[in-house]
């Protein structure tokens, strides 16, 4: 059972992450901490050792609900071209996960934190390889299975993947158009037809 300074110290990191997600570190206040938690100035610092660590528990707590959705839609299935797909139609759908929570944490915060926030940024370099990471798995079932061939290294074609969906997830966010985002998913999944499935 959580202790009260537990429990505290979990509702305050919930409470702002959407906040620190959708402003950035540098644009979130002291004062916009305290009035999204209700609490005071020392009883934040009572929790955290600055507002640093908070913007980083806070960008954990969201790696932590995007890495999960991720995985309960891929696992759904045993099939690898299944998982394969149930990932791209996550990502079809990202902004029923990303609104909710502020937009996309890997692309706000990565954007906010480059040059400025170093732990903030290597923090969104590890969530982009844990992913990279849960493809790479995937494709790699697939070729044992033999419901893929790959023409290239699995985690290569893993890399391109990613970076075709983080990238129609910027253009969508920036143009608020999900139909960069749809097309290029319905794109990623017309080529992993043609090009490595094997059924």
């Amino acid at each position: 059972m959580p202790t009260k300074a537990e429990r505290t110290t979990q509702y305050i990191i919930e409470t702002v992450a959407p906040l620190f997600n959708q402003r950035g570190y540098s644009a979130t206040s002291l004062s916009d901490i305290t009035s999204a938690v209700g609490l005071t100035k020392g009883a934040i610092y009572g929790n955290f050792k600055n507002k640093e660590e908070l913007a980083l528990k806070a960008f954990e707590h969201n790696k932590g609900l995007l890495i999960l959705a991720i995985k309960e839609a891929v696992n759904q299935s045993d099939n690898p071209k299944d998982k394969l797909f149930a990932f791209t139609d996550f990502y079809a759908h990202y902004n029923l996960f990303s609104d909710p929570i502020g937009g996309c944490p890997i692309l706000n915060v990565g954007v906010d934190s480059n040059q400025t926030n170093p732990e903030l940024l290597e923090a969104v370099r590890e969530t982009i390889n844990e992913i990279r990471t849960i493809i790479t798995a995937i494709l790699e079932e697939g070729e044992q299975s033999k419901a893929f061939h790959i023409p290239i290294k699995a985690s290569q074609f893993a890399r391109q993947l990613f970076t075709m969906i983080m990238g129609a997830v910027s253009m969508a966010t920036i143009t608020q158009d999900v139909k960069f985002l749809k097309n290029t998913v319905a794109y990623i999944n017309l080529l992993i037809e043609k090009e490595i499935n094997k059924n």
